[in-house]
């Protein structure tokens, strides 16, 4: 018989060990985190006689090119690919639920800022013995992701740092320059509105917490830290009141619209005009191409809007990024963490994916990727612009002191929440982050985790 350890003992356990490494960083410099391995070992390739058969979840566009590629490469080694809803709109659940059931995919698609909830539900394998090996290939606080208590149990994919994509040809038009501060984008909003009474700058994504979150990040104080064993949460913060209350006049002067991005309605005044900005991750080239292709052209990216009196560029990452794991149950991590490192860091995949609109690539060596300097399916759509030089700088200014709880399911669902409460006049965005900061030392509490005094 197995342990009868209560299941939430068991997960506090888990839990508090996480908060005591303070290994939860979505972003952290330094070491990988990995002890010192030995030389690397040639990775597991498979019996092209008797292939093994991974099955892998996403929801990446075009990422099916990739998987193919693999597979051509690695006859040893077949990959299904089954393309899923994003984790946080029921893919998790998905991946969740299927671990617990015994039938969950050997790899997956999983947010930075979940794989802490994943490791406390269990759902994580270890593939440190396969993966340390590969740490160098890297970039750092990308890498550290997926590293709890000095073992390995994913690979970085891809982060998304932040831009302001806007129609330049509407911009050119009305004589508005791309705002270079958070005072210059309401001004170009109010300017907008009074050239065209049926456009916006942008608008306010109350359906998306990460977006909001994001916001908060590159303002510049962290939500969540950790003091020995116990949590500290400060998410109502003076850097966090500032964000709100910008966001806050913005809907009180009506600057910006108040639909959900990423829905119909969102896609349409993509197309016509109605929303002639966005503040979005690197990966949202590809949404705006594939849902407003007759555009094609008049679109350019600019940093993201910076707050007065910033030492030096500050950008964020939309939800942190994303990681390939490999899950709780496989029966080939050898094999799982072979095309989870592939899939991340060779030049022919990375190309692919970067076209795709993955993200900015977690590894070191850009060196190899072309697309980063001529890439024909990206720039056209952006008049011809390199966006990329754009998100290499935004990707090099995320803060690497931001942490992620265990509880980031909890965390979107209450921002996301309060927040659409906020916007129908249910008291302020700053009422909204302060609601938040209550909701979270609970849901911390309720693990059985030590939450430290004033958090």
């Amino acid at each position: 018989m197995g342990s009868k350890i209560p299941r939430a003992t068991r997960l506090a356990a888990v839990a508090a060990t996480v908060a005591a490494m303070g290994l939860t960083a979505a972003c952290g410099g330094g070491s990988t985190g990995v002890p010192a391995a030995g030389p690397a070992s040639a990775p597991a390739s498979g019996d092209p006689a008797n292939p093994v058969t991974l099955k892998f979840w996403s929801w990446v566009p075009d990422i099916q090119k990739a998987v193919d590629a693999f597979n051509s490469a690695h006859p040893g080694i077949k990959v299904q690919l089954e393309t899923i809803t994003a984790g946080p709109d029921g893919g998790y659940a998905k991946m969740l639920a299927g671990v617990k059931a015994g039938n969950a995919p050997d790899i997956a698609q999983v947010g930075y800022d979940s794989l802490p909830s994943f490791l406390v539900n269990g759902a994580l394998e270890d593939i440190t013995q396969h993966a340390a090996p590969h740490a160098a290939k890297f970039v750092d606080w990308q890498w550290q992701t997926g590293v709890f208590g000095g073992k390995v149990y994913a690979i970085p994919q891809a982060s998304g740092p932040m831009g302001f994509y806007y129609r330049k040809d509407l911009f050119d038009k009305w004589g508005i320059q791309p705002p270079k501060t958070w005072d210059d984008f309401a001004a170009a909003a109010r300017t907008i509105r009074q050239k065209d009474e049926d456009a916006y700058i942008s608008t306010f994504a109350a359906n998306q917490a990460p977006w909001m979150i994001a916001l908060a990040q590159q303002a510049g104080q962290e939500w969540f830290s950790t003091e020995g064993d116990a949590w500290k949460v400060t998410i109502d913060n003076p850097d966090t009141r500032k964000v709100a209350d910008y966001w806050q006049k913005m809907l009180d002067d009506k600057l910006v619209k108040t639909e959900a991005d990423m829905s119909n309605a969102w896609y349409k005044d993509l197309q016509t005009g109605g929303i002639v900005g966005w503040i979005g991750g690197s990966w949202g080239d590809a949404i705006i191409r594939g849902n407003a292709p007759k555009t094609s052209g008049k679109w350019a990216v600019a940093p993201i809007p910076q707050w007065p009196g910033a030492s030096a560029f500050t950008s964020a990452s939309w939800g942190g990024g994303s990681a390939s794991a490999v899950l709780k149950g496989t029966k080939h991590p050898a094999e799982a963490t072979t095309f989870a490192v592939w899939l991340n860091s060779d030049p022919q995949s990375v190309n692919i994916l970067l076209s795709a609109g993955y993200g900015w690539p977690s590894i070191k060596d850009t060196g190899q990727i072309t697309n980063l300097q001529k890439d024909d399916t990206v720039f056209p759509f952006y008049g011809g612009q390199n966006i990329w030089d754009v998100f290499k700088e935004a990707d090099a200014a995320v803060s690497s002191d931001w942490r992620w709880p265990p509880v980031s399911d909890a965390l979107y669902a209450s921002v996301t929440d309060n927040a659409k409460a906020a916007v129908q006049g249910e008291g302020t965005l700053a009422d909204a982050f302060a609601k938040t900061q209550q909701a979270m030392v609970e849901q911390l509490k309720a693990k059985g985790l030590n939450v430290a005094t004033g958090g």
